[in-house]
């Protein structure tokens, strides 16, 4: 679907033809998923944040202005859901698991949950207000083409279809956009820090 399409879909939504946005959603449901399934790494927490990614865009629509693709806006949406998701988790400090034998009836452990480790948290949540200050500072054609790419999980020949450009363009944009924000990053803080945790 090209961005022309969507831009149609989206302006029969906003002039009530609500049942257009399946289209949207069927269109970008399998790779909403896969993002937030990489990020949450649980298969049922992924589906609800996916669903609630959609709801979230349906009802956002009217402020969506076009200024980039909605698939890009769809996957900073998703994004942001999951970091918030990841953030509410946090306080979690323990998983139960529970053990059976022949023996024994079921015994339950409460064994110690690194994922939401305080340190490592404090400094992938200081990396992630890093990397969006940096995306932030990009001009728009780079913040997008990184977002299709990283967050996305785009192939060079899917953003150039996506994007209407050369994959020769997508592939050296991609580079100057990763140039500028490793450098926003190594000025605004010890990037060997980031990249050794």
């Amino acid at each position: 679907m090209t961005p022309k399409e969507e831009m149609q879909i989206i302006n029969k939504v906003l002039n009530g033809g609500t049942n257009a946005f399946e289209a949207l959603v069927i269109e970008h449901q399998s790779k909403v998923f896969s993002l937030a399934l990489r990020m949450v790494k649980n298969r049922e927490d992924a589906e609800d944040l996916a669903q609630e990614a959609f709801i979230r865009a349906y009802n956002a629509l009217p402020g969506f202005k076009g200024q980039s693709s909605f698939y890009s806006w769809l996957y900073r949406l998703t994004t942001n859901i999951c970091i918030d998701f990841l953030r509410s988790s946090k306080n979690k400090s323990t998983i139960s698991l529970t053990l059976s034998d022949d023996e024994r009836e079921n015994e339950v452990y409460d064994i110690p949950d690194e994922r939401f480790n305080p340190e490592n948290e404090a400094v992938r949540a200081e990396l992630r207000e890093l990397i969006g200050e940096g995306l932030e500072k990009l001009s728009p054609e780079y913040r997008e083409i990184l977002l299709l790419r990283e967050t996305g999980g785009l192939s060079y020949t899917e953003i150039s279809k996506q994007l209407n450009i050369s994959e020769g363009t997508v592939k050296s944009r991609i580079f100057r956009a990763r140039q500028k924000l490793i450098l926003f990053l190594s000025e605004n803080g010890n990037i060997s820090d980031f990249i050794s945790s």
